[in-house]
């Protein structure tokens, strides 16, 4: 019997006992995917009426689900964790979805659907799934007017000319695609909240009142950006003073009128004394005082407050070389540690500076030990191709998320921080910086899809290897036949150190144009007042972040961080400039100098760019023309920008130093 055969006598009777809203959202699911499928239009009914069939509901709906169960099985499971068994008893056959919770629920028929996408056998299920970080939440940095600040796949998909998108239908299977993937919570507005979207908590509440309805079908609650000056600006009091009495009796009044609207909105996230945006600092105040003033006017309401910590100096004079930007959220955060409320989480970025190709893991992970935390990543690729390269960010992350931390000795690693194990905290995951927009097909590269789908799964479980999760999307996305499966897994794998071996080296960063940070200006940002980020002179490169010598960066670790760190023998070779200023004639442990690496991985780059248009060109005859075409237009203009950051950042150290290409390569004097 075939695959499919076996999978329509399986599925093509369900039994759902119980209707809620989000059980709901699984039924329609179901159907609509064993349709698109197997071609299958299942008959539902709230009883068993056939031998065989699939059952999907809480634990408690119905005898058959609760005799699949036994007590002791369901009662630890977390509210959206599930089980899915196949069973045979009293002349019955079927597979059984059934969880404490209706989201529970949802998030295992998709698991279902997962099993059916990749050809899995169902005649012997045995699965218990449950999250491992309780919060995994998208935010979104899209304005009222449809732009989206840091967006690179067209215009929002909420919002035109200051309402909500004629397009709801759009907007309820965006949270179908999160739901698929686990996502909890999404934050619907720009984290630099402008005046319009300071009246989402006002006049403008009944968009985020509609959003918040068609997300809640999947299980997803809304947060809002807001602003810290909103008592001035909606209400003309003199202050925003956490401290002030009119301050605070005016945000408890805030929050109750949104949770009268919206009863299960998640609560606030905060971009506050950052880059021009008001917050505590303003009024003499700390970050721990403005987040608990806002965690106060929530708390009886379940609310939260997500309250980022990319907070720095953005007037700094570049000619002063003891201030370090890597320094600056360790530096205001860590003396703040156990002064936070219990309903504050602090959202850090996955390193000390603004998510760029290659950098540390910030300390704050793991440094902040009595304060709940959200590891922060950017989906969306500001600095890293912004969707018209491929660079897949999955291993990254997982980089990011086994780095060991030290903080409670060995195996400390990030991921146990961020699930709250590390520390016994409950109110802890990651939140992703989105890279969806109006784009037909959500990212406007069609691969840039994987980032999305990759961050979702890490955040329900960051002990996913990488290969398992990148075969899998390839898998849902494209089928299975094994040639494509194997050419688009090794395209994924390969293109995070594609990018970076022709853009920045050694953890440089930066070297991008200012403003929009797309091509390659190895000066862009090297005198001005965001900071200074490689400090090259004719003799050498890199900034000295050592406790030693230089800025005392790598101080803010714990001690066998601070030991790997603080010297270049020891220190990881692709972070060595990002803590130490060498030499160009400095040999790696390969041999080579650090000027011959510059000019060896940018023309390795341009070859290996070249090398993904080809390696996508030999399934010409396995895709569709239309995702093939426009994946390979991206991966055409791919090349010329690697030739660009070739050519331009080759020449600029050729320039600097006098050193020649040992090879005899071309490069522009």
């Amino acid at each position: 019997m075939s695959k499919r055969q076996n999978y329509q006598d399986w599925c093509k009777n369900l039994v759902i006992p119980v209707t809620t809203q989000a059980l709901n959202s699984a039924r329609e699911e179901l159907v609509y995917a064993l349709n698109r499928i197997n071609s299958l239009e299942p008959v539902v009914s709230t009883a068993a009426l056939h031998s065989k069939f699939v059952i999907l509901g809480r634990y408690g709906d119905s005898p058959l689900i609760d005799q699949a169960c036994a007590p002791d099985e369901i009662k630890p499971l977390h509210d959206e964790g599930y089980i899915i068994k196949t069973l045979s008893q009293q002349g019955k056959e079927y597979i059984v979805i059934t969880s404490r919770t209706d989201r529970g629920a949802l998030y295992g028929c998709y698991h279902f659907l997962r099993l059916l996408q990749t050809g899995q056998d169902l005649s012997n299920l045995e699965v218990r799934e449950e999250p491992v970080n309780t919060l995994r939440l998208l935010n979104h940095w899209d304005n009222l007017d449809g732009s989206v600040e840091r967006g690179y796949a067209g215009d929002s998909l909420f919002y035109r000319n200051y309402g909500l998108t004629p397009d709801l239908t759009r907007i309820r299977d965006y949270a179908r695609l999160l739901a698929s993937i686990g996502i909890n919570g999404i934050v619907v507005n720009n984290v630099n909240v402008y005046e319009e979207e300071t009246r989402l908590i006002s006049d403008r509440l009944p968009l985020v009142k509609t959003l918040a309805e068609i997300f809640r079908a999947y299980g997803i609650r809304v947060f809002l950006s807001i602003n810290f000056a909103a008592p001035i600006q909606l209400a003309g009091l003199a202050t925003a003073d956490p401290l002030a009495t009119e301050v605070k009796a005016w945000w408890r009044q805030k929050a109750a009128e949104i949770y009268r609207e919206i009863p299960d909105f998640g609560g606030f996230l905060v971009k506050a004394d950052s880059e021009s945006r008001p917050g505590p600092f303003t009024y003499h105040r700390t970050q721990a005082e403005g987040a608990n003033m806002l965690a106060e006017a929530v708390k009886d309401f379940g609310g939260l407050v997500l309250w980022r910590c990319f907070v720095y100096n953005c007037q700094q004079d570049w000619r002063d070389t003891s201030t370090d930007r890597a320094k600056a959220a360790y530096d205001h955060f860590k003396p703040l540690d156990g002064q936070f409320a219990e309903n504050v989480v602090l959202q850090i970025k996955n390193g000390p500076m603004d998510f760029q190709v290659r950098e540390p893991v910030s300390p704050l992970l793991g440094g902040m030990e009595e304060t709940n935390q959200l590891l922060e990543l950017q989906i969306t690729q500001e600095y890293t191709g912004q969707q018209i390269h491929l660079c897949y960010l999955v291993p990254q992350w997982k980089e990011v998320l086994e780095f060991d931390t030290y903080a409670r000795g060995p195996d400390s690693f990030v991921k146990k921080v961020v699930d709250g194990s590390l520390f016994q905290k409950k109110l802890t995951g990651i939140a992703g910086v989105a890279n969806i927009g109006s784009a037909p097909n959500w990212t406007g590269h069609s691969l840039a899809q994987a980032n999305l789908f990759g961050f979702g799964r890490l955040a329900w479980n960051p002990h996913l290897p990488v290969e398992e999760i990148t075969e899998e999307w390839v898998r849902l996305t494209f089928g299975s036949e094994q040639v494509v499966v194997a050419t688009i897994c090794r395209m994924l794998m390969s293109s995070w150190r594609i990018y970076e071996n022709y853009t920045a080296p050694l953890g440089i960063g930066w070297m991008v144009n200012p403003g929009h940070h797309y091509g390659p200006n190895v000066d862009g940002y090297e005198y001005s007042r965001w900071g200074t980020y490689h400090r090259a002179d004719h003799t050498g490169i890199g900034i000295d972040r050592t406790v030693r010598t230089g800025t005392g960066f790598a101080g803010q670790y714990h001690p066998e961080n601070v030991m790997r760190f603080e010297t270049p023998q020891t220190c990881p070779e692709e972070l060595l400039l990002f803590f130490h200023h060498l030499p160009y004639t400095y040999r790696l442990q390969n041999g080579k100098t650090i000027i011959q690496h510059i000019y060896d991985t940018h023309f390795d780059g341009v070859e290996q760019a070249k090398g993904l248009k080809e390696s996508w060109e030999s399934l010409r005859d396995y895709l569709d023309e239309e995702r093939f075409t426009a994946v390979l237009d991206r991966l055409k203009l791919q090349i010329e920008h690697a030739k660009e950051w070739r050519d331009v950042i080759n020449t600029y150290f050729y320039r600097k130093t006098g050193i020649p290409d040992q090879r005899g390569r071309k490069i522009y004097p």
